[in-house]
């Protein structure tokens, strides 16, 4: 999501008149798109700021900028400005203020009040990459999940136009771009008037000269047989599902807020494998959740070690402002986070070699 996102304001700042630079020494202009998904994330941002020094303009937007606001200029006072997720529209604009104004490096603008970006950002035609494009198809999240901070600094889900969707797609195939991936916190819960999820990937399938396409990221509860069957028979779209399990104690997952029972996912994961013939299946994984117990430590091991994923994104558990978990005490120990984690990495790096070694 952030990589488009910093495609999209590099298309922006282009169409008015500004020029990238790969020298961030060399550049006037200094922003950055940063993530609030866990704390290690943030660390980095501050980190990376402290390393410019005044006489830059330099802007933090995306999560961060909408999670911590006006305090961003408390932390680091050299930040001139401050734009959310659903704002950043408005880059150029205040970019050029700023550039106008004789106390420039006095002068603080922050932007988060926005509520839904406007469609026309998706269309400045810059895409990093030559061959692939990233096509954001729904904005924000609204699970809910109570140790995800998404909700808060993306908003609720808001899902764009199959139409512009495909426009979008359309005219990056007339740049040569063929490989596609569709975007979402939680893409298989798309809906725009009667076209759903699967609907959705029936025309993108259907696209003249487009080569291939994948997805991220699905939720368990949103996922479906039918999704598997149209995953198995449209030829274009890539056999490999990210389906997150995060926990494989039901205890935990009902703390997550996840919506879904350690049995259900088994039983997804299956079907899965039953209906997309070889097809790729990774997950994301938290340990040392608030009040994971050996036992329920045990469940989430014990179903990686059944599931066997083709690959799995491992976190530490970090605690989020504004979340339901942030309320809850951090009851489980950094060291046995670190031997958990370490745990879960070594099996599943185990389960990769093996299934990198089957025959084709």
């Amino acid at each position: 999501m952030n990589t488009r996102d910093s495609e999209v304001v590099s298309g922006l700042l282009q169409k008015s008149g500004h020029k990238i630079c790969h020298d961030p020494a060399k550049a006037d202009i200094i922003i950055l798109n940063t993530c609030s998904v866990r704390q290690h994330a943030e660390d980095k941002v501050w980190s990376e700021i402290g390393r410019f020094k005044n006489g830059k303009l330099i802007g933090v937007i995306g999560c961060m900028a909408q999670n911590y606001g006006q305090g961003v200029f408390e932390r680091s006072p050299n930040v001139s400005f401050v734009v959310g997720p659903a704002d950043i529209e408005k880059i150029p604009g205040i970019i050029a203020r700023l550039s106008k104004d004789k106390a420039i490096f006095e002068r603080k603008i922050f932007e988060t009040e926005g509520e839904c970006r406007p469609e026309e950002i998706y269309h400045t035609g810059f895409y990093q990459d030559k061959n692939h494009a990233y096509v954001v198809i729904s904005e924000g999240c609204s699970n809910f999940c109570s140790y995800c901070v998404v909700p808060y600094v993306r908003g609720g889900l808001h899902n764009r136009n199959h139409k512009d969707i495909l426009k979008e797609i359309q005219a990056a195939l007339k740049k040569g771009i063929t490989r596609f991936t569709l975007l979402g916190q939680n893409v298989n819960a798309y809906k725009y008037d009667k076209v759903d999820f699967i609907k959705l990937l029936g025309r993108v399938d259907a696209i003249k000269g487009l080569k291939e396409f994948s997805f991220i990221t699905s939720h368990p509860r949103d996922t479906s047989i039918d999704l598997f069957k149209a995953m198995n028979d449209l030829g274009k779209l890539k056999k490999y599902l990210h389906l997150p399990v995060q926990s494989g104690s039901d205890g935990i997952l009902k703390l997550m807020n996840r919506g879904y029972s350690r049995k259900f996912y088994l039983a997804l994961a299956d079907n899965y494998r039953k209906i997309v013939k070889d097809g790729a299946l990774t997950s994301d994984i938290i340990v040392g959740f608030p009040t994971e117990t050996e036992e329920d430590f045990k469940g989430t091991y014990d179903l990686v070690k059944a599931v066997r994923f083709s690959a799995a994104y491992i976190f530490k558990y970090s605690s989020r402002p504004h979340t339901e978990a942030f309320k809850m005490a951090d009851t489980v120990a950094k060291e046995d986070k670190e031997e958990r984690h370490k745990l879960i990495l070594d099996l599943q790096k185990g389960i990769s070699k093996k299934n990198a070694k089957k025959p084709d």
